[in-house]
């Protein structure tokens, strides 16, 4: 979007008043889905002593990240749309960038939703490889797989990805940070240099770093779930031969490895046209509709982990389930 100039895009959400307010009405069922969700996850993972793992701990530095999304990154937007509903006009810094004004809302809540999209890549791929430890190696899970190591990768996590988050900004003058009108959310832009090949190099850094851990997790669930077979072939035929395994994963390690593998691919299926929609803008190519369902689709993302965990683990539905019908289920937590 150029600076100063008011978007003239129609995109298949804003064209008419109906498709307006459903979109609002989207984001603010988005809004209540994230928060509620992630909320009885955080409730569940560090209200129960069972789910105080180093696996818990990676869950609720997931929902962490999901939460934030759900508190600063899609309000934002709700503003912007309803303002834009009840006044006729947009506000005026969802028509000019961050180079334009001495304070942009984008400037924090950009970074912040790229901050927090790394931050749950690189929590997914923690939780691969500790389940990966789990089911390959089960006699070295308690000494490798620690609370504390667990705690120390989650920081370095978050801190790692969010300076990558506010890489383009710190290291590129031509990039900067609007309300773009197709994805109707805080996006990296072009500033008014125009868009040099540095810019394209620093923004392909994403899709770049998210493709590198998202292909290393789907390599390691491949290599656990084989892991799986394999000895499920073994504990049958030892079973026919009346013998025991000296060596095997639990049942709960390998029910949670297919957990984990069910959250890789709901998030790889998240974020590939992200990454698309990112190589595909910096070589020229606008996709204006393609980039609203590209970035909401990731956005939708936030409220999933919390029913593939409901689905796939008995024990967290039937703590959440108690959380919520039962006054007594907090005081009872401790003792689950």
């Amino acid at each position: 979007m150029l600076p100063g100039l008011e978007p003239t895009n129609c995109t298949i959400c804003c064209c008419t008043l109906a498709n307006k307010i459903l979109m609002v009405v989207f984001m603010i069922l988005l809004i209540f889905a994230i928060l509620f969700g992630n909320a009885v996850t955080l409730a569940v993972v560090l209200g129960t002593k069972h789910f105080q793992t180093p696996q818990g701990y990676l869950k609720a530095s997931l929902a962490t990240a999901d939460l934030a999304v759900g508190i600063f990154v899609v309000p934002l937007s709700v503003y912007a749309e309803v303002s834009l509903l009840i006044n006729g006009s947009s506000p005026e810094w969802t028509t000019r960038n961050s180079q334009d004004m001495s304070f942009h809302p984008c400037i924090l809540i950009g970074p912040m939703f790229a901050g927090c999209t790394l931050v749950s890549i690189t929590t997914i791929f923690l939780l691969t490889i500790e389940r990966s430890i789990a089911v390959v190696k089960p006699l070295h899970k308690e000494s490798v797989i620690t609370k504390k190591r667990t705690s120390v990768l989650i920081v370095f996590s978050w801190i790692g990805s969010f300076l990558l988050a506010i890489t383009p900004i710190l290291f590129s003058k031509d990039i900067a940070l609007e309300y773009n009108s197709c994805s109707r959310m805080c996006n990296y832009a072009v500033g008014r240099n125009g868009f040099p090949s540095q810019a394209w190099n620093i923004l392909l850094l994403f899709p770049a770093f998210d493709f590198t851990l998202l292909g290393g997790t789907v390599v390691i669930n491949i290599i656990s779930l084989s892991t799986i077979r394999q000895h499920s072939k073994r504990r049958k035929h030892l079973a026919e031969a009346d013998c025991q395994s000296i060596s095997k994963p639990t049942f709960s390690d390998i029910k949670a490895a297919k957990t984990i593998g069910t959250l890789t691919l709901a998030f790889t299926a998240s974020f590939t046209p992200i990454a698309v929609f990112v190589v595909g803008n910096v070589i020229g190519n606008e996709w204006c509709n393609f980039s609203f369902f590209a970035f909401w689709i990731l956005a939708t993302n936030s409220c999933w982990n919390v029913i593939i965990y409901s689905v796939r683990d008995q024990k967290f539905r039937h703590r959440a389930h108690q959380l919520l019908s039962s006054p007594r289920g907090k005081t009872d937590a401790s003792n689950t």
